[in-house]
């Protein structure tokens, strides 16, 4: 079985591309990533995030991603081992402590790793704090547009 999956909760058919974000804490750069795929990604995506070691989701990375609009019910800091022996079609780390520690998924998904500084590992005032969490969200967006559009091309390619 390939780990495209046909969402929770949608039983049209329609295969999705499913992508696990992974971080040490899962309470900011991974959450991000989650949110932000299943914004832009809607129904042709199944978007988690995991943690190696979870917390809570942090309230400025509630705070970034309600300043863009996108919707934050639901989102909560879990285990990678949730999702031990589930198939994905990508596996994302985004720091690159969770690179190290990421477990192996089964499967022939793909492996990639995207490595942005901690916000919340940020010291100083409240503006300080939340300016690094723009810039961290800011870049995840766009590297998710580029994911995107990539694998996009990879799904509509000619195989010939």
């Amino acid at each position: 079985m390939s780990g495209i999956d046909v969402a929770p909760g949608h039983d049209d058919g329609i295969p999705r591309t499913s992508v696990l974000f992974v971080c040490t804490h899962n309470s900011a750069r991974s959450i991000m990533g989650e949110a932000l795929l299943r914004e832009k990604g809607g129904d042709a995506y199944e978007a988690h995030s995991a943690g190696t070691e979870p917390s809570e989701v942090r309230p400025l990375t509630l705070r970034v991603l309600e300043e863009a609009g996108i919707a934050t019910e639901g989102l909560r800091s879990r285990s990678v081992q949730e999702f031990m022996g589930r198939e994905f079609d990508y596996v994302i780390t985004v720091c690159d402590s969770a690179r190290q520690h990421c477990p192996v998924f089964p499967g022939q998904g793909d492996r990639f790793h995207w490595g942005y500084d901690d916000p919340s590992a940020v010291d100083g005032t409240e503006a300080e704090r939340l300016a690094a969490f723009r810039r961290v969200f800011t870049a995840i967006s766009q590297r998710i547009d580029l994911f995107m559009n990539a694998t996009d091309k990879r799904s509509t390619a000619d195989p010939d």
